[in-house]
């Protein structure tokens, strides 16, 4: 009887060290990937982490004169965590904050314009995000670039082409790059030549006659007149 409850417990124990192979041959190789999910051949992860999500608290999209630039604000209100993210790349990041409100400044663009996130308390755990460029409300600094600035969208060879203008020292980028230019007086005013690939341009500069619009400024891409756009 012994005997027999023996082999009953050997085969028992055969049985299930061959189950747990099978298993473990099933399983090593998800483990041999070093990622610890499962993978789905129509896998589509989202961009950001749930973590990342869930403090993702402000953006902003601020035009300036070498692109529009994303401003992604992360705080963790338990934490006081503060993450400041620019087109995708991290400028600052502070993990702890006894202090959870106040401000972070940094730098954005080719030209390192000044940027200041502003965290106020409103009521309770809300809290209200602003964002200040160049020490003005984003708004205000919209306004204010609008006068100063003048910006062109178009499409050439396939792709798409920002080209903007700044009045005050007539400098012109395209794409995020300071073009080297050319100018030259004409008999109504004056011409700002420069390429695109090419693409011969040039930004007309005449006077409107009247003091309120003053200078009027117009792109001219391969003889033909592109319309401002408006940002």
């Amino acid at each position: 009887m012994f005997s027999v409850a023996l082999s009953l417990s050997l085969l028992q124990f055969c049985f299930f060290l061959s189950w747990l192979l099978i298993g473990l041959k099933t399983v090593l190789p998800t483990m041999a990937s070093g990622d610890d999910s499962p993978i789905f051949e129509d896998d589509e992860s989202p961009p950001y982490s749930m973590e990342r999500m869930l403090d993702l608290v402000a953006v902003w999209d601020v035009a300036l004169s070498d692109g529009v630039h994303k401003i992604e604000f992360e705080h963790g209100t338990t934490t006081g965590k503060r993450v400041v993210y620019v087109d995708g790349k991290e400028k600052i990041r502070r993990e702890w904050m006894f202090k959870l409100v106040g401000k972070e400044t940094f730098c954005v663009g080719a030209s390192d314009t000044k940027a200041t996130i502003n965290i106020d308390a409103i009521s309770g755990f809300a809290y209200e995000y602003t964002l200040e460029v160049n020490g003005k409300s984003l708004k205000k600094y919209m306004e204010s670039r609008s006068r100063t600035t003048n910006t062109w969208v178009l499409h050439l060879d396939g792709e798409d082409v920002r080209v903007v203008l700044e009045k005050d020292t007539m400098d012109v980028w395209c794409n995020g790059k300071k073009m080297e230019t050319a100018g030259e007086f004409v008999d109504d005013g004056t011409e700002t030549h420069f390429s695109v690939g090419d693409h011969d341009c040039y930004i007309k500069a005449v006077s409107s006659g009247r003091r309120k619009e003053g200078i009027i400024h117009t792109l001219i891409v391969d003889n033909r007149e592109i319309p401002e756009a408006l940002e």
